[in-house]
């Protein structure tokens, strides 16, 4: 992989990755007297991917070695790995720094898929991630909490017995507290214990999502990526554009200057047109959401305290409006609330397509407090409503870009895609009224190679850029016809062979 030095962007793709270092187990290169070996000119694809749903960033580096450092140095998986990968311009918070300088180089932790090229070649994938990712294989959290969780979370995020991790930590607060016995867990699968029992603060939305990206460590609510703390929608990162290769403005943005330079606007253009894009999940597969309870499910809650039991049912269109989502309204649904069937209900009315039993936890350390330290009178409803968003999330619309490398994105982060209206009959091809507009970052992958710098993202949407047309319809009669009458039962008996 060709080092790039140059500060200053020619086009899209472009980066700056001065050098990608391996520390060998005594922090030492090849020779002794360095203090690292650099592998840039050996590396033939450069890996980076932070997720939601991950807790650590985790990395690749294929690498074609002509110089036995697998053997020389040696590689063993106890190796740290430091570089800083950036979008030419790029500085600070915008960039990928995984420098010694910044104290947060990634770890070796794995050599796999080894392979003799030549008598003198190997090549082999180094797989690595950040100290937090080994601390959390290491260490173990078993220990009683009391306060807030977010404090909690951060107790264990700072304890030199557990993450121990010196990162930046971005938390947003919590509304209730409890006490909490963690069993001897490792510190991820703790956090994600208190994470499932944290409430918002100043908000209906409930559990929390715990993640690291190439910037720091998250605790938040998938609402507050959705707006800031005043409630406005978040302004988007980047706004990207899918243009079909005969649409004119396509042909205009890629126009350069006498030198082969592109022009600033050109320039610009090209960093937020998509490559290529694809639907990896529809929100219309309606079966499968309707068995994870994504429209409705029933919650049944035993309290061993008094020996009783509730039933809480949670309706997908009712509780759609107590949140913010990704695109702003009240009656966005990703499905609209029409009937089904000749019981005249809708989806979001089918409780018992999920049921759950769920014992509460009252008085267990002498609190008058249910599973989410508040009123044990909730916990049903709360469960329901954090399962199901959960649902809503994973199998909602998710959404594959492919853009050029831009290194201040992060996920978590919004942007705006103006995926373009199918119409025919439109002749300003406005975007589509229902999958264009804002989308969360939910996976992102840097990956660098010696052409360029991409980014495969994959994103997601709670809710529908503009609302389908209500319906009036509440008769299913009135949709499918008249029902077909019950027909009588046939005795096989009597029933004449062909």
């Amino acid at each position: 992989m060709a080092l790039k030095h140059q500060d200053v962007i020619e086009a899209a793709g472009d980066y700056v990755l001065k050098g990608v270092i391996l520390h060998n187990h005594e922090g030492e290169g090849v020779k002794v007297e360095d203090e690292g070996t650099n592998i840039a000119p050996l590396i033939l694809e450069f890996n980076i991917q932070e997720s939601l749903y991950n807790n650590s960033v985790i990395g690749t580096a294929v690498v074609l070695d002509t110089q036995n450092v697998i053997g020389n140095l040696p590689i063993q998986g106890t190796e740290r790995i430091s570089f800083k990968l950036s979008t030419p311009g790029a500085h600070g918070s915008a960039s990928i720094d995984c420098s010694v300088k910044t104290g947060h180089p990634m770890y070796v932790y794995a050599i796999t898929d080894r392979i003799q090229r030549t008598g003198s070649t190997v090549s082999y994938i180094l797989h690595f991630s950040t100290r937090e990712f080994l601390r959390n294989v290491r260490t173990k959290v078993s220990k009683a909490y009391s306060g807030r969780m977010d404090e909690m979370v951060y107790s264990i995020f700072k304890d030199e017995a557990a993450l121990d991790s010196r990162k930046d930590f971005d938390f947003q607060k919590t509304r209730n507290q409890d006490k909490i016995v963690i069993p001897n867990l490792p510190p991820f699968k703790a956090i994600a214990m208190i994470s499932k029992r944290s409430l918002a603060d100043n908000s209906k939305s409930n559990g929390f999502l715990f993640y690291e990206t190439t910037k720091g460590f998250q605790f938040r609510s998938w609402e507050s990526l959705c707006i800031d703390t005043n409630g406005n929608p978040r302004p988007p990162k980047q706004i990207f554009e899918y243009r079909p290769a005969n649409i004119d403005k396509r042909e205009k943005a890629i126009r350069v200057k006498a030198g082969g330079k592109q022009t600033p606007d050109a320039l610009l253009d090209s960093f937020e047109e998509v490559e290529k894009y694809k639907f990896l999940n529809s929100t219309h597969d309606t079966a499968a959401n309707q068995a994870i309870g994504t429209y409705a499910q029933r919650v049944i809650t035993h309290n061993i305290y008094d020996k009783s039991y509730k039933i809480s049912d949670y309706n997908y269109h009712t509780s759609f409006s107590e949140t913010s989502h990704t695109d702003k309204g009240t009656t966005n649904y990703v499905v609209v609330k029409t009937p089904v069937d000749y019981d005249n209900k809708a989806l979001s009315d089918y409780p018992e397509a999920k049921v759950t039993v769920m014992p509460t936890t009252r008085f267990t350390h002498g609190e008058d407090t249910g599973a989410f330290g508040v009123d044990v009178e909730q916990d049903g409803v709360i469960e329901g409503k954090r399962d199901s968003k959960r649902s809503e999330i994973v199998s909602g619309s998710t959404l594959e870009l492919t853009i050029k490398g831009q290194s201040f994105l992060s996920a978590g982060d919004v942007i705006e895609f103006n995926l373009p209206n199918l119409d025919a009959n439109d002749p300003k091809k406005k975007p589509d009224p229902h999958f264009a507009g804002r989308y969360i970052i939910t996976h992102l992958k840097h990956r660098v190679t010696d052409k360029d710098y991409i980014q495969v993202l994959e994103c997601v949407k709670d809710a529908i850029s503009n609302p389908y047309h209500p319906s009036t319809v509440k008769n299913y009669t009135n949709i499918a016809g008249r029902q077909p009458s019950t027909k009588r039962p046939r005795d096989i008996v009597s029933i004449k062979d062909y």
